[in-house]
């Protein structure tokens, strides 16, 4: 009996360090990483259409006949520039007779004030009365009136001149011109029309959750869509409060400077706005991630089993986009975790793992 008790004891302890052995063997080892926050940026992508800030329909201040034009369709012209002349011959013959009387006037506001100086000397001779005074200050002072009225008269006359002449109040290009050489126009009549190309414009509509998030200091880019491999900065110019009660949208109106003219008013485009950074997010590496065939993904975590041991625990993960070497996990993992990088393609949940690097 004692032999067999002794037969016994001696089976326990190899079973024992059998198993101690095989658990050993089973301690899979593993190179782990931990998760950091993958700072990504909260894009908002909106369409919008460009259209110009300032766009003019011009016309003249004055009815006559189109003595001249110096700009057609397409062409860029500067503030000021010379657009259109009418014929201006019957203004000009009146800006010259006003030019005349005034010269007449102030030759008698000479003569007024010549006679007033002499009356002023005879009185303190006393070969005058000083009643006579009054009376020579009187022709001064009426023949200044009247320069002052033909002084008015000629700048009257001057402004109706240049009302003859049609001028860009901007920037632009001309884009219509709805005239010819002969045809008589009056005033209100559009004869050009010019918009301005710099800054341009986008208007898009913000729904209302992100309104509040859209400020002045908010990173924009701005992308044609006519040309997917430009990336203009923009800035956003206003934030209108009053939205669109059916959509529940905002109006948000972004400003772009396109210097080298290749977006224009009507082109579509696609308007992102940097909300800044959305820390539910982790970054893992290319390695850690394990996908299937039906297009499942999962990761290996190292993770404590409560005893001071660390096993393996899968964890299935919803990817987003590749950033270089690592992969944008949406949601499933947390900052802070060890994930399995290296020696995790057979593992088994709950199995021990001997960690022999950290990356």
């Amino acid at each position: 009996m004692d032999r067999i008790r002794r037969s016994l004891g001696a089976l326990a302890c190899l079973v024992a360090l059998l198993a101690g052995a095989h658990a050993q063997e089973q301690a899979a080892p593993v190179e782990v990483a931990t998760l950091k926050p993958s700072g990504r940026d909260r894009i908002l992508d909106l369409s919008g259409t460009v259209t110009a800030q300032r766009r003019a329909e011009l016309s003249p201040r004055v009815g006559g006949l189109v003595a001249a034009i110096a700009a057609d369709v397409g062409d860029r012209v500067r503030a000021g520039q010379l657009l259109l002349e009418l014929d201006d011959e019957l203004a000009r013959l009146a800006l010259r007779r006003d030019q005349a009387q005034l010269e007449e006037a102030r030759t008698r506001v000479r003569e007024a004030r010549r006679l007033h100086g002499e009356a002023r000397s005879l009185v303190d001779k006393a070969f005058l009365p000083e009643t006579r005074l009054p009376a020579s200050q009187a022709e001064v002072d009426i023949a200044l009136a009247a320069e002052r009225r033909i002084v008015a008269q000629s700048r009257e006359s001057a402004e109706r001149v240049a009302r003859h002449r049609v001028s860009a109040p901007f920037e632009g290009v001309i884009v219509r011109r709805s005239t010819e050489l002969g045809e008589w126009v009056d005033t209100g009549d559009s004869v050009f029309e010019l918009v301005a190309t710099r800054p341009l414009r986008i208007d898009v509509q913000v729904p209302q959750e992100r309104f509040a998030e859209l400020t002045p200091e908010t990173p924009v880019l701005v992308m044609p869509d006519a040309l997917p491999d430009l990336r203009l900065p923009g800035r956003i110019a206003a934030r209108v409060p009053v939205g669109d009660a059916t959509a529940r949208t905002f109006l948000v109106r972004v400003l772009v400077d396109d210097a080298g003219d290749r977006i224009a008013p009507g082109m579509s485009a696609h308007v992102q706005f940097r909300l800044g950074e959305d820390g539910s997010g982790v970054a893992v590496p290319r390695d850690a991630v394990l996908r299937h065939a039906d297009g499942r993904a999962e990761v290996w975590l190292a993770a404590s089993d409560g005893d001071g041991n660390v096993v393996a625990r899968r964890r299935e993960v919803r990817v987003g986009r590749t950033l270089g070497d690592r992969i944008e996990v949406a949601d499933g993992l947390a900052a802070g975790q060890m994930v399995v990088v290296r020696g995790n393609e057979r593992l088994r949940d709950g199995q021990p793992l001997r960690v022999v690097a950290t990356r």
